[in-house]
């Protein structure tokens, strides 16, 4: 640390302390802009259409597929359900659900929609469309893969509120299409069965009304992390569904003293606890730790790295702009509670690290490059009991290779391993006897690919990773655990082949408000290790829809994809009992983040990449639970999105 930022850590420690002894009444005042914010956040309701009627529900509510065939080779890789009775099956099943798909033509207003609508488009221009009818009426007549067909059959239902069918319509797909398959934009497999076992079981627990519940369904899908479909191996058994009410989704749990313990990592604060049942937990101060974590870069407006004109893994811990002495964001901002973007009398600086509190969050996710200010992480630590995933992109976007962005890393070039493997020492060297760090993170979606060759070249990626790991424990002496940061589970396979040393498998994965799909299920039986979300969430821009409907959608994706987390957490009943936590991406909105957007100081409203969102699409520069309103002020202002306040009912109780 150079004399400038000595002299500035302690200006800014003592006027910390000052401003801490003139604040007395922040809780009052916290309370107070919470309350506004939340009153104001109250009055935006969207009220969604009425569910289009269902003409044909079927003569059976759930479909007793025993009575009209026989389930052969259940749980094994020879599943298959034979089909002894088709009229029954069509007449049991009901309107658009296979293999009574094109019963919707006898539908009457199957010709009225079709009229308005222009059927002859193609069947992708009624997936995001909001006529959820005409989107019914189109999968359920289309020529398609038939699993294909079935599951955005059953999506048009599921979007249109008609839950039950969608549930009936999920289910079906699961019976007689397994092994589906659809392609993303990337032209990369997207697996069918486990979204249908995923969307049945968020649904049936948010609307325990449905009065159902999916039992023993499972599909595991052995070399399914690679882009090559023809030598994926299929595990089936679709379940049950079975009478179900409220109390039956209610988390019971295990006593993990009566289990016994297979193993403790650690010689410090933080441990990492592997149960003989194979659950794991952290443990900070001899406590179970749920991580409830934030990526937390709030940046000036205008600024953009890609210009070289932010490090934005840094520039936050040193912000002054009004040079009081004091950090803006973390202890500075305020609240714009009804969002009129003017500073009212009563909206007092509250700061983010309070917010971020009042909310539960326990953990902030950094990035070590560029030289963060320690006194402000001390002081998150001390004051507000944030601990840190402190972070090395390991190559990512050429960070700390020594490579050019054209030249990207390459996990095969010595000089490249050499400049890595330093970068990892200084940050275990910076940080290794800090009480506030929680564990040690290699990577950033380096599987993918972005200014370094991981994707062709995963085997010496992970390899490399695994040698990273092993440097971080030979320096780090109270022996906290390491997590690789993947993109999803590509590759997962072979990150447990050549990264035995890796601790935590950490991803970052977007698959939907239902949550993370087989990804516990897959870590545990490829890797046998605990898994963390370190990136999820979802913009809070849809074209075309309101501020009420957007945060409400938003605000949705978030608890589901938390109740899948806390679902699969240790001695959660029924769960796969690895997930440690997770991490929201992200705090506040970061302006400059849309590719080819010259102009960091326009809110960008153009999609970035499709996907499970509110419209379909990712919009880059809108994922946080916190809005800079108009961007004036930019370093100072929040506006609190009903996700906030999702969480700060999720993560108190």
């Amino acid at each position: 640390m150079n004399i400038f930022r000595v002299v500035f850590a302690a200006v800014f420690m003592f006027s910390i302390m000052s401003n801490t002894f003139a604040s007395d009444n922040m809780d009052a005042v916290l309370k107070d802009v919470l309350e506004r914010a939340k009153a104001y956040n109250d009055t935006m309701v969207y009220e969604a259409p009425k569910p289009f009627k269902i003409n044909d529900p079927g003569t059976e509510k759930w479909v007793d597929y025993e009575k009209y065939g026989e389930f052969q080779n259940l749980g094994t890789k020879d599943y298959k359900y034979v089909v002894k009775d088709s009229d029954g099956l069509r007449a049991a099943s009901g309107e658009g659900i296979f293999p009574n798909s094109q019963s919707v033509l006898n539908n009457p207003a199957f010709k009225k929609v079709s009229k308005k609508r222009n059927f002859k488009k193609s069947q992708w221009d009624f997936v995001n469309s909001e006529d959820y009818q005409a989107n019914f009426f189109k999968w359920s007549t289309v020529r398609e893969d038939p699993g294909v067909k079935l599951y955005f059959t059953a999506l048009a239902l599921d979007r249109a509120e008609n839950y039950e069918h969608a549930v009936k319509a999920y289910y079906a797909a699961l019976v007689f299409f397994p092994k589906a398959i659809g392609w993303t934009q990337w032209k990369t497999p997207w697996y069918i069965g486990p979204v249908c076992i995923s969307r049945i079981k968020y649904l049936t627990e948010r609307y325990p009304e449905i009065g159902v519940k999916l039992i023993g369904a499972k599909i595991q899908i052995d070399n399914g992390f690679d882009n090559d479909v023809r030598n994926d191996i299929f595990t089936i058994n679709p379940g049950m569904l079975v009478p179900a009410t409220a109390a039956d989704f209610e988390q019971k749990h295990i006593d993990l003293s009566k289990v016994g313990v297979k193993k403790i990592q650690g010689e410090g604060k933080v441990k990492l606890v592997q149960y003989n049942n194979n659950h794991f937990v952290l443990l900070v101060d001899g406590k179970p730790f749920t991580v409830k974590g934030v990526t937390y870069s709030p940046n000036k407006v205008g600024l953009s790295p890609v210009k070289g004109t932010l490090n934005n893994n840094r520039d936050w811990t040193w912000d002054d702009y009004n040079k009081n002495g004091i950090i803006d964001g973390p202890f500075e901002a305020w609240v714009d509670t009804n969002r009129n973007n003017i500073r009212e009398e009563y909206e007092k600086p509250v700061g983010d690290f309070n917010l971020l509190q009042a909310m539960g969050a326990n953990t902030l996710r950094l990035f070590h490059h560029g030289g963060l200010n320690k006194a402000l992480l001390k002081e998150g630590y001390e004051k507000h009991g944030f601990m840190y995933i402190m972070t090395d992109f390991l190559g990512m976007y050429a960070v700390g290779s020594g490579a050019t962005w054209d030249e990207g890393t390459d996990y095969e070039n010595p000089l490249h391993k050499k400049n890595m493997l330093e970068s990892v020492r200084q940050m275990v060297e910076e940080y290794k006897d800090e009480p506030y760090i929680l564990m040690w993170t290699l990577g950033n979606e380096n599987n993918y690919g972005g200014a370094a060759n991981a994707d062709k070249k995963p085997e010496a990626f992970y390899a490399f990773a695994n040698e990273a790991a092993k440097l971080i424990k030979v320096l780090d002496p109270q022996k906290r655990p390491v997590a690789i940061n993947n993109g999803d589970t590509l590759f997962l396979d072979i990150c447990a082949k050549k990264a035995p040393d890796i601790d935590i498998f950490g991803f970052n994965s977007y698959r939907g408000e239902q949550g993370f799909g087989n990804i516990w299920q897959d870590v545990a039986h490829v890797y046998g290790k605990p898994a963390l979300v370190l990136e999820y969430g979802c913009s809070a821009y849809a074209k075309g829809w309101s501020t009420a409907r957007i945060e409400q959608g938003q605000a949705s994706y978030h608890k589901g994809n938390w109740t899948d987390i806390s679902n699969n957490l240790a001695g959660v009943e029924g769960g796969i009992g690895n997930a440690l936590g997770g991490v929201i991406f992200e705090w506040s909105d970061e302006w400059w983040k849309a590719e080819g957007n010259s102009d960091p100081s326009v809110h960008d409203t153009h999609p970035q990449m499709q996907g499970p969102f509110l419209d379909g699409n990712a919009y880059e520069e809108w994922f946080g639970i916190v809005s800079i309103g108009d961007g004036k002020d930019s370093t100072f202002k929040r506006q609190l999105r009903k996700a906030y306040f999702t969480y700060k009912d999720l993560w108190n109780k």
